[in-house]
């Protein structure tokens, strides 16, 4: 009966709050107290306690249900996810989000059963969700982008990836940034959201791929010679492949007749995790290997014929 008195009392309007009014509204429901037989009282006390109870164990059997579905449906996305060989970092995030959403229903549903109203609750909810969204637009761009990742998977750990003109290898990727070692053993931290937008030249993915290596030499030289020379100097690297091992035979051709030399192509075919290695090892020896034979590499050069009248 008390608890019932308490609840329909009239609401007091904020706006016209006074100290007047608070006295006027206390002494009415002491007045109403002080008038009301006292078994009748204790009745209807014991009523109200009664029932609040039995909403306070239904709410507590809602809580008891909902977090054993929770766990449940958490359970369902692991095994999903190790069905399909999934990134745990995916699965850890999606069955974190999955989570809170689904205990923030569960909570809301508690407290309507306790017959608080819970529109005025779901609309603070909404606002500040709003309001967080915005302010952490990035940091969403960059779950998403890493969500895409993740679940496309057009790179892995350790391979070796181009990305915003930085070449590395993959370090961790996880749900919101990739981190990317360098070949001067830099670490360089990615947003996974400009990577998802961005061009992704993955080296180690297909293999084996094409190398070409472009140079130039004089006109009037030996093409038999250059390219003898150069079919001889890829059988001394085991990481460049051929037939045997799968791949197309190195070649060697010309590639273009310029104003002041014949440029030169090497393909040859590697793995594509060796693909800066080769490439390395291939112009450096290069450089070596045909001034040995009379072959030098020209400059640029222009004739200029004067006549005099």
């Amino acid at each position: 009966m008390l608890i019932h008195l308490l609840q329909s009392a009239p609401a007091i309007d904020a706006e016209k709050f006074s100290a007047d009014t608070l006295v006027a509204k206390g002494s009415q429901l002491v007045e109403t107290i002080r008038t009301t037989p006292a078994d009748q009282l204790l009745q209807g006390t014991l009523s109200s306690v009664a029932k609040f109870g039995l909403k306070v164990l239904l709410a507590l059997a809602i809580y008891v249900v909902g977090a054993w579905l929770i766990r449940k449906t958490k359970n369902l996305i692991a095994k999903a996810f190790e069905r399909k060989k999934s990134d745990s970092t995916l699965s850890s995030f999606i069955q974190s989000l999955v989570s809170a959403v689904l205990w923030i229903v569960l909570i809301l549903s508690m407290v309507g059963t306790l017959g608080i109203n819970t529109t005025s609750i779901a609309a603070l909810l909404a606002a500040g969700g709003m309001a967080i969204g915005m302010a952490m637009s990035g940091t969403v761009q960059n779950f998403a982008g890493g969500i895409i990742l993740l679940a496309f998977k057009p790179f892995k750990v350790d391979d070796y990836i181009k990305v915003k003109d930085y070449f590395g290898r993959v370090s961790e990727i996880t749900i919101a940034h990739t981190k990317l070692i360098t070949t001067d053993n830099r670490e360089i931290i990615i947003p996974n959201g400009s990577i998802s937008t961005d061009v992704i030249d993955n080296y180690t993915r297909p293999t084996p791929q094409r190398l070409s290596c472009k140079f130039n030499v004089p006109y009037g030289t030996d093409f038999d010679q250059v390219k003898d020379i150069l079919l001889d100097l890829v059988k001394q690297q085991p990481l460049i492949l051929n037939k045997e091992t799968g791949a197309k035979n190195p070649k060697v051709y010309v590639d273009e007749l310029n104003d002041s030399a014949v440029r030169i192509k090497l393909r040859v075919w590697i793995e594509g995790k060796n693909y800066k290695k080769i490439e390395h090892w291939l112009n450096e020896n290069i450089y070596r290997e045909l001034p040995k034979h009379g072959i030098n590499f020209p400059f640029p050069q222009l004739d200029v014929h004067m006549k005099n009248e």
